[in-house]
């Protein structure tokens, strides 16, 4: 086996990127604090194609050297936003037709291979902080909930590593399993 060249991977430029479809996520980071994880978050939404990323409260936004040390550039091709209040983005979403599927480990929610996403929808994705999760007020407002089973003694992840996990789940049952 050998590894492929970049220009075996055939990759698109940043302005091609740009102009491509999009798979109909938003990713929105609820008051994540670590600039590492917002860079990862760019970085993934860039190997996916997401249609944004939507930075709400604390969260880090791009210029940042912390940010671009683990984005490597996506924070050029992935579209991006900042939102003060994380209420004021899920209803934005909502008004323009995001279906809000919360990221939690919460009564209610369903594990996430069980969970199918409908390929007319747009879905709006919530992480929480690292902490303390996605905040309460936004939990009401979501229309769903998924998380990611687990069987170790720890029970959580790396923020970074659950946006990997989850989208994912999603690019392969939006768009390789349709």
């Amino acid at each position: 086996m050998k590894k492929l060249s970049m220009d075996q991977l055939k990759r698109p430029s940043v302005e091609a990127f740009k102009k491509q479809a999009k798979l109909p996520v938003t990713l929105v980071l609820d008051n994540v604090r670590s600039m590492h994880n917002v860079g990862s978050a760019f970085r993934t939404a860039d190997a996916f194609a997401l249609e944004q990323i939507v930075l709400c409260g604390i969260t880090g936004t791009p210029p940042h050297r912390e940010i671009e040390k683990t984005a490597l550039g996506a924070t050029q091709s992935v579209a991006w936003q900042h939102v003060t209040d994380t209420v004021q983005a899920i209803q934005q979403l909502r008004g323009e037709g995001y279906r809000i599927v919360a990221v939690e480990q919460a009564a209610g929610s369903r594990a996430l291979h069980q969970f199918s996403p409908t390929p007319t929808e747009k879905y709006a994705l919530v992480f929480g902080n690292e902490v303390h999760g996605v905040s309460d007020e936004v939990m009401a407002m979501a229309n769903s909930c998924v998380e990611i089973p687990q069987s170790g003694t720890k029970h959580s992840l790396n923020i970074a590593v659950s946006i990997g996990i989850v989208l994912w789940e999603f690019y392969a049952k939006l768009l390789l399993d349709a």
